[in-house]
């Protein structure tokens, strides 16, 4: 790990810290939430000592990255703009591509806005979502999921971070990432964030105290307004991207989702993906692959499988 170099780059406009190491083509790795750089450490240890340069960033408002304050600062365009702007600075022309969660949601954007400078991409968790144009994300998520989904509990600035605050942000980031339980989160306000306080959460064999500390340590430092952003955003991504309505992603596609993950089991998501839908908007799709016993923080949960699948896929390009 202390190979990993850190560095910060000024681009579009924000100063993004990034974490970084070997030589060769580049694979740029998104995260998501609530998650840093961090959760790609197996992933950059692994791809490096293969000959290629695995680039980790902090995204726009987590770790050591800025965090612009306004919800209408954490669109698409916003961290599409970000990671071109890195690229750039750093002389980099085009880049394999992996992503997980909202990195995944970002890397499909990513695909969408700019595919001249993407080789491949290795997708993981969130498919690629076709624009609605008739009905707004949000708007739809409540009438499927109800008030109580978490994502519609997210939309309340302040009020999610209250409820953090009082949970501990330790205990947030154990709850989020320990949680095996498929069924798309409904977290009443009675229930709360965290769970009931004083009962314990048991940290899977994957994730130590050290990782939880670390990533309550950037938490504590920098809040998780910017996280929680990205899906305070979601309704302007949806006004902002009307013109790429009907855009299929064009560049060759790996796709990897664990059959206990919460975003495989929301209602439509597995009939989107294997009877057709995914694969005709998403037409280069080459490989699909369903982990079993295997929940949403796939990367971390099975690093060394995961590894393999990346290498396997970005090894033909």
């Amino acid at each position: 790990m202390e190979k990993i170099e850190h560095t910060t780059v000024s681009t579009n406009g924000i100063n993004m810290h990034v974490a970084s190491i070997g030589t060769g083509p580049v694979v740029l790795l998104l995260h998501g939430f609530p998650e840093l750089w961090y959760c790609w450490r197996h992933q950059l240890l692994y791809l490096s000592s293969l000959g290629y340069r695995a680039i980790a960033p902090d995204l726009r408002g987590f770790g050591d990255t800025d965090a612009p304050p306004s919800p209408a600062s954490y669109t698409a365009l916003n961290i599409v703009g970000d990671l071109v702007g890195l690229l750039d600075s750093l002389g980099i022309d085009q880049i394999f591509l992996v992503g997980h969660d909202w990195g995944a949601v970002m890397a499909w954007y990513f695909c969408l806005f700019r595919p001249d400078r993407v080789k491949a991409l290795v997708n993981m968790s969130v498919v690629f979502s076709p624009r609605n144009p008739t009905r707004k994300p949000v708007e739809s998520l409540r009438a499927r999921l109800g008030d109580d989904y978490y994502i519609c509990r997210f939309q309340k600035p302040g009020e999610i971070e209250e409820e953090f605050a009082r949970a501990g942000t330790a205990r947030i980031i154990k709850s989020f990432l320990s949680c095996r339980n498929p069924h798309p989160p409904r977290v009443p306000k009675s229930v709360g964030f965290g769970g009931p306080p004083g009962t314990p959460i048991n940290l899977p064999s994957w994730l130590s105290e050290e990782d939880v500390n670390y990533y309550a340590s950037k938490f504590d430092q920098k809040g998780f307004t910017g996280g929680l952003n990205y899906y305070r955003a979601l309704d302007i991504n949806w006004e902002l991207t009307a013109p790429w309505t009907g855009v299929q992603i064009k560049v060759p596609v790996k796709f990897i989702v664990g059959d206990l993950d919460i975003t495989y089991n929301t209602p439509g998501v597995k009939e989107f993906i294997h009877k057709g839908s995914f694969k005709k908007h998403v037409p280069f799709l080459q490989e699909l692959v369903v982990m079993e016993g295997v929940a949403h923080f796939i990367n971390q949960e099975k690093p060394e499988e995961i590894n393999a699948h990346i290498y396997d896929f970005i090894k033909k390009f």
